[in-house]
């Protein structure tokens, strides 16, 4: 079982930056694949970004290209995800999640349903 927590959320005006940070632990870090979600207000979640294993891989939305970058630290368990020139339509609960991919290219989770995920950090960008 593997529990994420996210931390970092708030409230930011139009325009500014932002980075969210996720914790595991109960599972061995390097065997997942690491994704970031967000659900707007009144929306359905929807899929931002995911990292690969070991950092090789990624990929993003359409909507959030090039303005978030995810990363992640194996050493320490984190992953995370830095938010550039936000709009009022960032706004939403983001989420951390964690799928079972060991060593394998991020293509592999693609349309795949996450195992785990967290409690979710509030995101406002206020216009």
């Amino acid at each position: 079982q593997v529990q994420l927590v996210e931390s970092g959320g708030g409230s930011v005006q139009a325009g500014d930056s932002l980075k969210l940070s996720c914790v595991a632990s109960g599972g061995t870090f390097s065997n997942y694949a690491m994704g970031w979600f967000r659900q707007p207000p009144g929306k359905e979640r929807e899929f931002v970004g995911a990292i690969s294993w070991n950092g090789g891989s990624n990929y993003y939305a359409d909507s959030v290209k090039p303005r978030f970058n995810i990363w992640r630290d194996n050493v320490k368990n984190m992953v995370y995800l830095q938010m550039y020139s936000l709009t009022p339509a960032d706004t939403a609960v983001y989420y951390c999640a964690a799928k079972y991919a060991p060593r394998s290219h991020i293509t592999v989770v693609q349309g795949r349903q996450f195992d785990y995920w967290g409690q979710g950090t509030q995101v406002t960008v206020e216009s």
